[in-house]
């Protein structure tokens, strides 16, 4: 399968986030984990192991297109001393999500590249809808849900 460059830039771009989300997820899962709150580090190593198959699926798409996937220098960690401030932390990370996905889609739309906009559509939906569960949360006052 040939793939525009600046396309497999996006894809490697999108894999780079994920592992940062992957990174991001867990440490935070350990955190509220040592703050006693093991529903909410269940939650958010859920989260992590989501962000994970986010990860896998774009470097199926990487290999079959003949590039060995490598994503590049991970996003640091954001950890707070509080729920609401891992929450805030992690809307935004998907936010970052959103946006890299809604530019990465509308390039392979432009280079009629119907499988690369497929997962990047699929993802996408996936990560708004964990924005939307992030404003959820946050709203609720809840660590949790």
């Amino acid at each position: 399968m040939a793939v525009d460059p600046r396309t497999l830039g996006w894809l490697t771009r999108a894999l780079t986030h994920e592992m940062s989300a992957v990174q991001q997820y867990l440490a935070q899962s350990v955190l509220v984990r040592l703050w006693g709150d093991q529903a909410l580090a269940d939650h958010l190593r859920a989260e992590a192991i989501e962000e994970l198959g986010h990860a896998e699926r774009l470097m199926e798409h990487l290999i079959r297109a003949g590039v060995a996937p490598s994503a590049g220098n991970l996003a640091p960690v954001r950890l707070g001393r509080e729920v609401s401030d891992l929450l805030a932390s992690d809307r935004q990370l998907e936010l970052d999500a959103v946006r890299l996905y809604r530019d990465a889609l509308a390039h392979a739309v432009r280079m009629r590249d119907s499988s690369s906009a497929a997962l990047l559509e699929d993802i996408l939906n996936e990560e708004v809808a964990h924005v939307q569960d992030l404003d959820t949360m946050m709203g609720a006052g809840t660590g949790h849900g």
